[in-house]
């Protein structure tokens, strides 16, 4: 698989998830802009990072949530670059709280920083890939939210990733003929952001299938195979990155 001259946006790119994600591209040869909100020291070293594969990166502030700063995100990505083939919705906040007791504010954030934050990216992404007629989008939903999954505590975060799920297949269906396919991937639990696969089959994980935790660098490996042109026939699907979880 290699994915060299293509040009990926990672959202929440800085830290966690969409660090590994940003790295897994680069290191197939995608050049990367790394999107933050406040976390402008690590985006900077993730940026350095991504040079030292051979890379050109940078790292673009923007609040995924406010339509004017993410068409400066785009514009920018696509004046530096020339080109914008892979957008992968990484950003999503979560909250654990009773309805009863969650604000229409709290609500509002977690609605907004999953769904809305996905719903502007790939808006203002698509005139470019659809220019190209080569596109992929990569939605991060969460484990369960395929089959709307309902935890205790977690209303908002399931509601806005289901809803990611529905506009994964929504938009698959809009777009798919103009070459551009929209995925999902829906991880389990990822306790550790920074642990290795190796050092994770070391560990034993009883809730799940295959009998270790998760790590980020599962997800991202799902990641790659959705962005390739192996998946040019894969569009509207969630991929499950749960290692047997909630079967």
């Amino acid at each position: 698989m290699t994915l060299e001259g293509r040009v990926a946006l990672v959202t929440g790119a800085a830290k966690g998830l969409g660090r590994t994600v940003a790295l897994s591209l680069a290191g197939k040869g995608v050049d990367v802009a790394v999107n933050y909100h406040k976390s402008a020291n690590e985006a900077a070293r993730l940026v350095e990072k991504i040079e030292t594969l051979s890379r050109k990166s940078i790292a673009v502030q923007a609040d995924v949530t406010n339509e004017e700063q993410v068409v400066e995100l785009i514009d920018k990505v696509h004046s530096r670059f020339g080109r914008l083939d892979i957008l992968v919705n990484n950003v999503g906040d979560w909250l654990t709280k009773k309805v009863e007791d969650m604000t229409i504010e709290e609500w509002r954030g977690i609605i907004d920083s999953n769904l809305t934050a996905t719903f502007l990216c790939s808006k203002h992404a698509l005139p470019i890939m659809k220019e190209k007629r080569w596109g992929r989008i990569v939605n991060v939903a969460a484990a369960g939210a395929y089959r709307a999954h309902g935890t205790a505590n977690m209303s908002a975060f399931y509601a806005a990733k289901g809803g990611i799920v529905a506009f994964t297949k929504a938009l698959a269906r809009e777009v798919g003929q103009n070459g551009i396919t929209v995925n999902a991937v829906s991880p389990g639990v990822i306790d550790d952001k920074e642990i290795t696969v190796e050092a994770a089959a070391k560990i034993a994980d009883q809730d799940t299938a295959v009998g270790r935790p998760g790590t980020s660098y599962d997800v991202a490996a799902a990641v790659l195979f959705l962005v390739s042109e192996e998946a040019s026939f894969v569009t509207g699907d969630v991929l499950n990155v749960t290692g047997g979880w909630l079967l």
